[in-house]
C-alpha cells in the first residue's frame, strides 16, 4: 500500500514525521507554495522532514486546480492523508487516491463542522472539544468517522495550546491507523446526523473586541484568536491595538458596572511583570489587558504597559478618540 500527504499547518507536521520515522510507505507530500503558506496562520514548513527523510515535496497553490491535480496523480497513492489543510477537496481531487482520503476535524463531529473549530470553540466558551480522523467525503466534515480523542478545555487554555493538542491527536490516531490500513482494514463509522450550520470561515477583520459582552466572553474571545492568529483588536484614542493576552477578573465587578464597557479603570501593578497590565471594564465584569501590539510593531507588556497614561479613556470602534 502506498501512502501520500497533504498539509501545510503544524497541526500536522509531528504526525508526519512519526509515521516517517515509523517507516510508512509515504511515497511524497504536497504542501502550499511558500507565499500563499506566509498568509496562513499556524503553516509550518514542510520541506526539512521531507527532506531529513528523502520524500519528494510538492508545492501547489490550489489542490483542486491543474498544479494540485497533477501532484496528486504523482502520489500514485492508495491513501492520502489531508491533515492541516484548509482547502476543500472537490470530488476530482478526491478521486486521485485509490482507497480514499482521511482527514482530520479539530472537534468531535458531528459538532462544529466547518472552518476554524478551535478558535470557535473557545469563542462560544465550550468546555470541551477533541479531534476527529475522518475519510473525506464529497460533503464538508461527513465522511464516516475512523476515530476520535476528546480533551478538556480548561480557563487557561488558548488556540495554540489547544492545537498543540489536536497535533498530538494526529500522531496518535495515525499511528494506530496505519496498520490496519496495511493490513486491508477500512475502519469506519458513519457519523450521526448533526442539524448544526457550517461554521463560517473568520476573517482577520472579525477580531474587532464587542466591549459590550460580558468580560469571561471578550477574555475567551481574546484567547480564541491569539497568536498564531491575526488577533483581537480594538481602538484607543485612534489607534489600533491588537490584544494577545488578558486576564479575567471574576464576578461582577463593582467599579466595571458603573463604567461605560471598554473604559479604562487603570492599572493592574505587582511586582511580578507578568501581572502588571491595564483594567478594562465590559458589558459586565472586567479584563486586564496584559499584552497589546500597535500596527507599527510597538509592544506594550508588564510595567510598561501598566506604566501608560490611560485611566478614563475608552477603548472601542475606530471612530472613537476619546
Amino acid at each position: 500500500m502506498r501512502f501520500g500527504w497533504v498539509g501545510c499547518h503544524a497541526e500536522g507536521l509531528s504526525a508526519l514525521e512519526a509515521l516517517l520515522a515509523a517507516r510508512t510507505p509515504i511515497t511524497g507530500a504536497i504542501t502550499l507554495h511558500s507565499e500563499l503558506a506566509a498568509q496562513r496562520s499556524g503553516a509550518v514548513d514542510y520541506a526539512p522532514v521531507c527532506t531529513r527523510y528523502g520524500i519528494p515535496l510538492a508545492r501547489v497553490g490550489s489542490i483542486n486546480e491543474p498544479d494540485g491535480l497533477a501532484a496528486l496523480r504523482t502520489l500514485d497513492a492508495d491513501v492520502v492523508f489531508v491533515i492541516g489543510w484548509s482547502q476543500i477537496l472537490r470530488p476530482a481531487a478526491l478521486r486521485l487516491a485509490r482507497t480514499g482520503m482521511i482527514g482530520a476535524h479539530a472537534s468531535l463531529l458531528p459538532q462544529l463542522r466547518g472552518s476554524a473549530p478551535i478558535n470557535w470553540a473557545l469563542i462560544r466558551g465550550e468546555r470541551q472539544t477533541g479531534n476527529s480522523l475522518i475519510w473525506l467525503a464529497d460533503d464538508v466534515d461527513q465522511g464516516a468517522i475512523i476515530d476520535q480523542t476528546a480533551f478538556c478545555i480548561t480557563p487557561y487554555d488558548t488556540c495554540a495550546s489547544l492545537y498543540e493538542r489536536v497535533a498530538a491527536s494526529n500522531r496518535e490516531m495515525l499511528l494506530r491507523l496505519v496498520p490496519r490500513l496495511l493490513a486491508g482494514e477500512r475502519p469506519g463509522r458513519l457519523q450521526p446526523a448533526g442539524d448544526e450550520p457550517l461554521l463560517p470561515r473568520r476573517r482577520p477583520a472579525d477580531g474587532r473586541i464587542d466591549w459590550g459582552q460580558p468580560a469571561r466572553a471578550i477574555y475567551d474571545f481574546i484567547r480564541a484568536l491569539t497568536r498564531p492568529y491575526p488577533g483581537a483588536f480594538s481602538w484607543l484614542a485612534g489607534r489600533r491595538w491588537t490584544i494577545w493576552h488578558a486576564a479575567h477578573l471574576p464576578g461582577e465587578n463593582g467599579a466595571a458596572l458603573r463604567a461605560t464597557p471598554g473604559e479604562v479603570l487603570g492599572p493592574m501593578v505587582s511586582p511580578v511583570e507578568a501581572t502588571c497590565g491595564q483594567m478594562v471594564a465590559c458589558g459586565a465584569g472586567a479584563v486586564v489587558l496584559l499584552e497589546l501590539q500597535a500596527e507599527d510593531g510597538t509592544v506594550l507588556r508588564g510595567r510598561e504597559l501598566s506604566d501608560q497614561p490611560w485611566t478614563g479613556k475608552r477603548w472601542g470602534d475606530e471612530r472613537e478618540t476619546s
